[in-house]
């Protein structure tokens, strides 16, 4: 769609060039000028997508803070070197304006429209802000993740999330109304822990209804990132160039390594969805799916991997009894 749209401008451009050299008596000058504004335009085009908006305005502030700074400098100077003054004037503006100018570019390259926008407003601008949806407070694993330091910056709670999660907590269903009430008792819990900083903002976004989509446009305003356990708001905000950090991923990571081959001791809980099968569960709740388990359900065993899954969902691990792949290996070898 977007080539058409530019094959069509450079049309218009050809079009109006031979029309307008027609009319003052060249119309194959015309038509070529036309054409090299039409092929001009595409090329600025490009120019143009290349250029990050925050460089253009961190290096314009820094000129101008270099340029006052030298003005600033010169004031005691003037009585002293008034026949001198003009050179050294000129001198120190070209010198602090370009240095403001390339230090100005250098700390606006992660400047946004957004940020720029709050600039303009007098709001400050904080980095490494993340943003907590209903969902992950309410699973309460971010707590404990943030009492082990590994999560740095602002924790930011949109006033519409909180208005969530006390509505949850006023359900009339047992189990929401608890699920809210946990959720509550989480912000509490991190608030009180010196190690992080929980900001509550008012930014309502009234054009926008539902949650997950003011999610994302909270996140692009305050160049935050999103911290969640939701799959689909994680794909959504993706999309939109927004970044995530998915708890659930965190867990999957940090799950112990089990690679084909390695021996383990199961407890078989229950017979799985193929005939035969039985499924057992390490402590971390990863499946572990044993081939012609079901006859060693509630009984532990000694089983071999024989192969690992990651799905998003999280890990499954394939094995068999290692009795009897034992047995399978010495009739292979006879």
């Amino acid at each position: 769609m977007l080539m058409v749209l530019r094959l069509t401008m450079v049309g218009l451009f050809l079009v109006g060039g031979y029309l307008l050299g027609t009319r003052y008596g060249s119309s194959t000058l015309g038509a070529l000028t036309g054409l090299f504004l039409g092929i001009l335009t595409l090329f600025v085009e490009r120019f143009l997508q290349k250029i990050v908006l925050g460089r253009i305005f961190g290096a314009f502030l820094g000129l101008i803070i270099g340029l006052l700074f030298a003005k600033a400098i010169l004031v005691p100077l003037k009585p002293l070197l008034p026949e001198k003054l003009t050179i050294v004037y000129f001198a120190l503006s070209a010198f602090l304006g370009y240095s403001g100018m390339l230090i100005g570019a250098t700390r606006g390259k992660n400047l946004t429209i957004s940020g720029i926008v709050r600039i303009l407003r007098g709001q400050t601008m904080e980095t490494n802000q993340k943003i907590l949806d209903t969902s992950v407070i309410i699973d309460g694993r971010i707590a404990d993740v943030c009492e082990t330091g590994f999560i740095e910056g602002t924790l930011v709670v949109p006033q519409f999330i909180l208005r969530e999660l006390q509505h949850i907590a006023d359900s009339a269903d047992h189990l929401r109304r608890a699920r809210g009430r946990r959720g509550l008792d989480i912000l509490h819990r991190m608030q009180k822990m010196s190690n992080i900083s929980v900001k509550i903002v008012e930014e309502e976004l009234p054009h926008i209804k539902e949650v997950d989509s003011k999610l994302v446009a909270l996140a692009k305003i305050l160049d935050a990132k999103i911290l969640t356990n939701d799959f689909n708001l994680n794909k959504v905000a993706e999309l939109q160039g927004v970044p995530v950090l998915n708890i659930n991923e965190l867990a999957n990571a940090l799950k112990p390594v089990v690679l084909p081959g390695e021996s383990m001791n199961v407890f078989v809980l229950k017979e799985g969805k193929e005939p035969n099968q039985g499924v057992a569960y390490m402590d971390d709740g990863t499946m572990v799916v044993v081939e012609n388990g079901r006859k060693y359900i509630g009984q532990n065993i000694n089983v071999t991997v024989t192969s690992v899954l990651q799905t998003t969902a999280g890990r499954m691990i394939f094995t068999r009894v290692k009795e009897e792949l034992e047995k399978e290996e010495v009739r292979t070898r006879r």
